[in-house]
């Protein structure tokens, strides 16, 4: 420790790093020029076994953006990229870097109506998709304005990466691999993938600089429909660069990339980071826990990033002793809490220390995380390389000391530059302390003595299912649309699996009421909501409560589900 190192956290910082990072002032593109050039040869990702070399991946990127910009795709345009976990994300990715355009990752469980959304807020005009989404983005483009509406699908299959054979041990259940293998046909006007790739087109000099727009994920609030977060080449270096350090990872790691790259943290830990180290990634589209310890045994996998419920599920396993995890170095995670005798576990049996996180969309994953050498339980972790985080008064936004609980403010070198199309949200995230800009993250917490921050209650109205942020105010404009709803109020609910669930209480129409039944509404969300949104549980009543200016009171009905649970 520093004599100087004035701190909160200074005691707990690891020695073996610098408090803060000289961060690359250059592109995540270039990231993928350098291992290409390092490591032609080494597998960059691996899928059912069938090996992506950084070649190839940096070929098929140049040869995806060459068609990019062949069919109009210019400097700062978005393009948004529509698939589950597979080789193509990363080449689409990339690609769209290398046309100096944005990726919009979008969720691959939205259904039409909500993928709609990101066609019209970010003006989008492509789409990169695979054939089992394709029908959902025709079907939301064609709810869109004719002037909004996407200009150019272009649609891949999960079989195109697949091995000719896939060896028993890379080999995924029944129904995965029937979906792997499934070959729809195309909407009207899509382009396929290897069409695309084999059309020829060289793309123009890169002109991206490190403060131009790379990336806009998008995440909700407490109201309306989901906000892009903008994110340039800058604020999502530190993460990139850190993560490395603060793992001891290097170009000799293998890790399992199975938590969902359109989600900020699969994106830094399964995209970002590791092109930028010239590691591996051992790819699965899906969770399956038989599957993912076969990879790990397989595949030697010695970093892992995952959802706590996940490590729950693989103890869970009968073939759980058959399975080698011993090349396993590093678990890190975040998304809900890690119970303590799972970590206990991990602990006797491997001597690896669960390390867990915290961060938002806004601040390109982690902005706290424990330090591998001396990580709590239960906790977020100290702030990261460069980075100022406080606990405020949550109405008069006066800092509060040690021990105290109030939101969490955040100032640090990833941190977004604001909410797309949206300036007044933007300047309501954010406020002023010892003339630097804090961020809201509206999530109430403490600081011990140690600089450690733990996590208390929540600001926002947000539902946390195993790992899956849910905004209940979407879900509720999305069942508005159900023809037998007539109010909705959505809230939490406890669950042993998932920790929280989505509770919707609905006052029905009133043609509707002599028939309709809470599974009516469930089955309806199925077929209009992403899986995770579904309300498992659905409360019919006679009328919602109401303050006396008209407005729902939420809180109300949340604190009786909490009494009752």
């Amino acid at each position: 420790m520093n004599a100087h190192d004035t701190r909160p956290h200074a005691a707990a910082w690891p020695r073996r790093l610098p408090p803060t990072l000289v961060v690359p002032a250059t592109t995540l593109w270039f990231n993928l020029e350098v291992s290409a050039r390092r490591y032609p040869d080494k597998a960059a990702y691996v899928f059912f076994g069938r090996r992506l070399s950084y070649a190839e991946l940096h070929d098929q990127a140049q040869a995806l953006a060459g068609w990019l910009q062949a069919h109009g795709v210019r400097a700062g345009d978005r393009v948004l990229l529509f698939m589950q976990n597979c080789p193509q994300f990363v080449v689409a990715f990339y690609a769209v870097q290398r046309a100096d355009a944005v990726v919009v990752p979008v969720n691959p469980m939205n259904r039409a109506e909500e993928f709609s959304h990101y066609i019209g807020d970010a003006q989008a005009r492509v789409a990169l998709t695979t054939a089992d989404l394709a029908a959902i983005v025709a079907e939301a483009n064609a709810q869109v304005p004719q002037a909004q509406r996407l200009q150019q699908v272009l649609v891949t299959r999960l079989a195109d990466a697949l091995p000719a054979e896939i060896a028993a041990d890379d080999a995924p259940a029944p129904a995965l691999r029937d979906w792997l293998y499934a070959d729809p046909a195309l909407p009207a006007g899509a382009v396929r993938w290897a069409d695309a790739l084999a059309a020829g087109h060289r793309p123009g000099a890169s002109t991206a600089g490190p403060d131009d727009l790379a990336l806009l994920p998008y995440t909700s609030g407490t109201t309306g429909l989901p906000k892009g977060c903008m994110h340039s080449h800058r604020t999502l270096l530190p993460n990139v660069v850190g993560g490395g350090l603060w793992s001891h990872a290097s170009a000799e790691s293998v890790s399992l990339g199975v938590v969902p790259m359109f989600h900020i943290t699969g994106m830094l830990y399964g995209v970002l980071s590791p092109v930028y180290l010239g590691s591996t990634v051992v790819l699965m589209p899906r969770w399956d826990r038989e599957l993912a310890g076969r990879l790990i045994s397989r595949h030697g996998v010695t970093h892992w990033t995952c959802i706590p419920t996940m490590i729950i599920d693989l103890f869970g396993s009968p073939n759980y002793r058959s399975f080698d995890l011993s090349s396993l170095r590093y678990l890190s995670g975040g998304g809900a809490a890690m119970p303590q005798a799972v970590a206990e576990r991990l602990q006797q049996e491997f001597g690896i220390t669960f390390a867990e996180g915290y961060g938002l969309t806004e601040t390109a994953a982690p902005s706290h995380a424990n330090p591998p050498e001396r990580a709590k339980l239960q906790c977020l972790g100290i702030p990261l390389f460069g980075t100022d985080s406080r606990i405020v008064d949550p109405d008069t936004l006066q800092e509060l000391p040690a021990g105290s609980t109030g939101e969490i403010v955040t100032h640090g070198p990833m941190v977004f530059k604001g909410y797309w199309g949206h300036p007044e949200a933007t300047r309501a995230a954010f406020i002023e302390l010892d003339g630097k800009p804090f961020f809201r993250t509206g999530d109430l917490g403490h600081r011990d003595d140690e600089g450690y921050f733990f996590l208390t209650d929540r600001l926002k109205r947000m539902i946390n299912a195993s790992g899956f942020k849910v905004w209940p105010s979407e879900v509720e404009l999305l069942l508005f649309k159900c023809p037998l709803v007539q109010e909705a109020c959505v809230i939490g609910a406890r669950d042993a699996y998932r920790g929280e669930t989505v509770k919707a209480v609905i006052v029905l129409r009133a043609e509707a009421r002599a028939s309709a039944t809470a599974q009516d509404i469930i089955d309806w969300a199925r077929g209009h909501m992403a899986a995770y949104k579904v309300p498992r549980r659905v409360e019919v009543v006679d009328a919602l409560p109401r303050s006396g200016s008209g407005k729902v009171m939420w809180r109300q009905l949340q604190e009786r589900e909490a009494a009752a649970g």
